[in-house]
């Protein structure tokens, strides 16, 4: 074990370079829709070929919004193909969408719990 005095100076606990304090960038939520294909186990209905999930995410950014939805997804046994985003709340709003009280109740559910809410799942049948 290295006593303090055993140190060179200034790499003692107390004399250790500062570290530059972490700005925490806030969290905003994303609706992504993610296209999902068929795998055992992953209760979709037994003749659809997959199906598309909207889904509320939060994130940093984007990119961690779909990384942390693919990895949740996964965990549910399901295979996500690809990722769709449109984006936060006030881009949508600015494209014209139109967001009622019950979708934004689940954004704001999404940022709350710092989760993945999968708001509606539609499947696919040839």
């Amino acid at each position: 074990m290295t006593e303090d005095s055993d140190l060179p100076d200034g790499e003692g606990p107390e004399d250790g370079p500062a570290k530059p304090a972490r700005v925490k960038r806030p969290q905003k939520v994303f609706t992504l829709v993610v296209e999902v294909g068929r795998k055992p186990g992953d209760g979709l209905p037994d003749k659809s070929t997959g199906a598309a999930l909207m889904c509320y995410a939060s994130g940093v950014d984007e990119e961690e919004a779909v990384r942390e939805t693919v990895a949740i997804l996964k965990q549910a046994d399901l295979a996500p193909l690809d990722v769709s985003g449109y984006g936060t709340l006030e881009d949508r709003l600015k494209a014209g969408d139109e967001i009622d009280g019950e979708e934004r109740a689940l954004m704001q559910r999404a940022l709350d719990e710092n989760s993945v809410i999968v708001a509606q799942m539609t499947p696919f049948f040839d």
